[in-house]
């Protein structure tokens, strides 16, 4: 059977359009966290939910058509159809906890219990999706070249083999931050309260030494901590003046 690899790049460029209106939405859970607001909750959360079965779909329509291509590019779509699985059952969870309008106290706790156990998948998940998605894109383009001959590699492939140099930094970064997620989560939460607190003073780019004045966790591990949420694309971070800068995600943005 003939390999419609046009076909799965575009698949593929569908999962990566919709994982980016899925972190866009996303950012209104980290705002509605602490508010108390579940009718709000429930109506982004409906909208994620609507998002995330279209995300599923897509996975698992990638998933059937790997197993004609098999290898990596096989593992990989699994891969992804399990943790795009693993967001929906976690957004279904919590919806049917917020479907009720009035609650007690108790179903208001287990309701943020089940929203924390969220965000903390989120970070997870939201680096894996991303990771997976652009692994995908190389092994595909890699098998279109493999498939014809005389051609010189593309330039996203020649660009990606250059990005493999940078994996163990990364890694290195992703093993440290998921160490403070279980170690320390009050620490992660504190860097990104003390981001957000300095946004709203109208401060947009923030220095590490800053975040430490208003987090109290130390500079060495508050630059940690910050290096990993840009790493899973909470963060964005710049050069200035020799040293990082760093903002959430969304602040500032028209």
């Amino acid at each position: 059977m003939k390999v419609d690899t046009n076909k799965i790049r575009e698949l593929v460029k569908e999962a990566e359009v919709l994982h980016k209106e899925f972190q866009k939405g996303f950012l209104r859970v980290y705002s509605l966290s602490s508010s108390g607001d579940f009718g709000e909750l429930r109506e982004v959360l409906s909208e994620l939910y609507g998002i995330i079965e279209r995300k599923f779909d897509i996975a698992s329509q990638i998933g059937r058509a790997s197993s004609l291509l098999g290898g990596d590019f096989e593992r990989l779509a699994k891969e992804l159809q399990k943790n795009e699985h693993q967001m929906k059952f976690r957004l279904e969870e919590l919806l049917l906890l917020v479907e009720n309008p009035k609650m007690s106290f108790t179903e208001k706790a287990k309701i943020n219990a089940s929203l924390q156990r969220l965000l903390q998948f989120y970070r997870v998940y939201d680096y894996s999706i991303t990771q997976t998605i652009q692994k995908l894109t190389g092994e595909l383009e890699g098998l279109i070249f493999i498939s014809e001959e005389g051609k010189l590699p593309p330039a996203n492939i020649v660009d990606k083999i250059k990005k493999i140099e940078n994996l163990d930094e990364k890694l290195e970064l992703l093993i440290s931050f998921i160490y403070y997620l279980y170690t320390n989560p009050s620490w992660v939460h504190k860097v990104e309260e003390a981001l957000r607190d300095w946004h709203s003073k109208g401060l947009l780019w923030v220095e590490v030494r800053n975040v430490e004045k208003n987090s109290g966790v130390e500079r060495e591990h508050a630059a940690k901590i910050l290096e990993g949420l840009t790493l899973i694309g909470v963060v964005e971070k710049r050069e200035r003046g020799g040293e990082y800068v760093y903002k959430l995600r969304g602040f500032g943005e028209d």
